[in-house]
């Protein structure tokens, strides 16, 4: 199990999707991966993501020009789309940001997607697996790890998470391998 992936970073940070269609003027509905929610809204210059028939995404800058909460969704409008068929277009697209337009992340915060691929091991240096994903439950994020055999490990810092070091490629966990 090493640590984090080979090759460069992807200068790209998922943080929405385009959900469904709004109206009939072009607005759509916006899937957020941002805490709080609307914060995505912060992010005018965006880029979209669609597979491409050759299985990688296609990205295209755009900018999300207006947008609100509209009960417990929110929904927005991509400039020069202004209709429902155009918008129907993006519907299922990832929203990106470049990841240096993120603010840096307080002592202690880490951004999920920097966490995916670090190598995790426990305070008796075993290893257990890399990180696949996160969850969130509410009372903590988890993390999802690959190795012999899938494991859910507390992202608590502190009792559970020891140390994370991004530089190094990896977790160090208070984390019993057999659970």
């Amino acid at each position: 199990m090493g640590g984090k992936t080979s090759g460069p970073p992807d200068p790209r940070v998922i943080i929405g999707r385009v959900a469904g269609l709004h109206g009939v003027r072009g607005w759509v509905k916006l899937f957020s991966h941002t805490a709080p929610r609307e914060n995505l809204l912060g992010y005018h210059e965006v880029e979209l993501g669609r597979n491409a028939p050759d299985g990688t995404v296609a990205w295209t800058p755009a900018e999300l020009v207006e947008g609100r909460r509209q009960g417990k969704s929110l929904v927005g409008r991509i400039v020069d789309v202004d209709d429902r068929d155009a918008a129907a277009a993006w519907v299922g697209a990832d929203i990106a940001v470049r990841r240096d337009a993120l603010p840096a992340p307080d002592e202690g915060e880490y951004y999920w997607v920097d966490l995916i691929g670090l190598a995790v091991e426990n305070t008796e240096g075993e290893q257990l697996g890399t990180v696949a994903s996160l969850i969130e439950t509410g009372a903590h994020d988890v993390l999802v790890l690959n190795g012999d055999r899938e494991r859910l490990v507390p992202f608590a810092i502190g009792p559970i998470v020891r140390e994370v070091d991004l530089a190094g490629g990896r977790i160090l966990v208070d984390w019993n391998a057999e659970y």
